[in-house]
């Protein structure tokens, strides 16, 4: 059974026009030179409680090679020591204890064995995988960081969502490096529910 209390968000950095990488994967845009004055500044102990109220990340096969070779790079990495699940089929380095690969059933993965073991979930990519999850009715909120360019084409932020999903916007925050972060509640109709086990 489902634990009432857990929550799961996806939760991506994008361009304005809605790409989470260019057609090839690579994402050095993501570093942009923009300074907006009156934004917020997020300091070192806001940044480390809130990563500490993340329990499991979810990812995308492409998004873990991603932040490997940011590891190689000596940019470190950015999930701690939380559990992460990588979602994918394919035979992929495992560089630390705390990664799981899996694949098959989404909704069985998250509601049958995530939802029960963790409070808080983050999808934290790809397009493909945070699609997925908005069609079948997993996600609790969208949390959408969007990046001050436009790199006219790429890997769509929502990859084939097939349907609308109405959602509430709950919260906005400006930051001083330009970005603009967004988070909606995802909303459900009366009639929708989780899928079950």
């Amino acid at each position: 059974m489902a634990n009432r209390q857990s929550r799961v968000t996806i939760h991506m950095a994008a361009s304005l026009d809605g790409f989470i990488a260019r057609k090839d994967g690579r994402v050095d845009w993501l570093e942009t030179s923009d300074e907006y004055a009156k934004g917020d500044t997020l300091d070192a102990a806001f940044i480390e409680a809130f990563l500490s109220s993340i329990d499991c990340y979810v990812m995308g096969s492409r998004t873990y090679e991603t932040a490997l070779s940011f590891e190689a790079k000596g940019f470190g990495w950015p999930y701690g020591d939380k559990p992460t699940v990588v979602l994918t089929s394919r035979t992929l380095p495992r560089t630390r204890d705390t990664v799981q690969f899996r694949s098959g059933d989404l909704g069985q993965l998250v509601n049958g064995q995530l939802r029960p073991a963790f409070g808080s979930i983050w999808i934290s990519g790809g397009g493909m995988v945070a699609g997925e999850c908005l069609r079948l009715g997993l996600a609790d909120e969208v949390r959408y960081s969007i990046l001050p360019i436009l790199i006219g084409d790429g890997i769509a932020f929502f990859e084939q969502l097939g349907h609308d999903i109405p959602l509430h916007l709950t919260e906005v925050n400006a930051y001083k490096s330009g970005t603009v972060e967004l988070c909606y509640e995802v909303r459900r109709s009366h009639c929708e529910t989780r899928p079950t086990t």
